[in-house]
């Protein structure tokens, strides 16, 4: 019967140490959906920022936002790279779950699991409203870059200008002055 006991102490250990693992997945990876959430926050933040660049046609300022947004968008595919390997973990083993109930007061609350889904609610809804927010910012660019191609158009067919070029490159002038007298 000592025997016994032992072998189901085991099973109680090793199944302590399966939740253990269980509840440090749920865990990290609730923090890496949190983290990505509060990327996707910035980018729509400075998507918006960027459209006022835009309207408002200071180049500069754009070049910064760019910039600023390469970075933010690596950061986002990178915190994505370590949440896809951690998410088909968190599903097996919540599909081990079903199989077996986690005991209540384990650390494994169904909060905590069921904070998942909002998680990716809402992510998913932030990368929606990024798309949207890019897509606007791209044809306000399109559009702007438009413009000044226009007025560069206009410029170069504007007579007073050609003749103002005319006149500093203006081949029938003499190139050399005797200053010898």
């Amino acid at each position: 019967m000592t025997e016994n006991t032992n072998r189901n102490a085991k099973a109680d250990e090793i199944d302590s140490k399966e939740l253990a693992q269980r509840v440090a997945i749920l865990k990290r990876f609730k923090t890496l959906l949190t983290q990505q959430r509060d990327r996707f926050k910035t980018y729509l933040n400075l998507l918006d920022k960027q459209q006022g660049v835009i309207e408002s046609g200071n180049a500069e300022d754009l070049l910064t936002y760019v910039d600023i947004e390469e970075k933010i968008v690596a950061d986002i595919f990178s915190i994505q790279k370590v949440i896809d390997p951690l998410e088909e973990m968190y599903y097996s083993v919540v599909s081990n779950h079903d199989q077996q109930k986690i005991q209540p007061g384990t650390g494994a609350s169904n909060e905590n699991q069921e904070e998942v889904p909002t998680l990716k609610a809402s992510l998913e809804k932030l990368k929606n409203e990024a798309v949207i927010r890019s897509t606007r910012n791209k044809e306000l660019l399109s559009k702007r870059m438009l413009e000044l191609r226009s007025e560069i158009k206009a410029l170069r067919s504007n007579p007073y200008a050609a003749k103002i070029r005319g006149g500093f490159t203006n081949s029938n002038t003499a190139s050399i002055v005797d200053i010898n007298g």
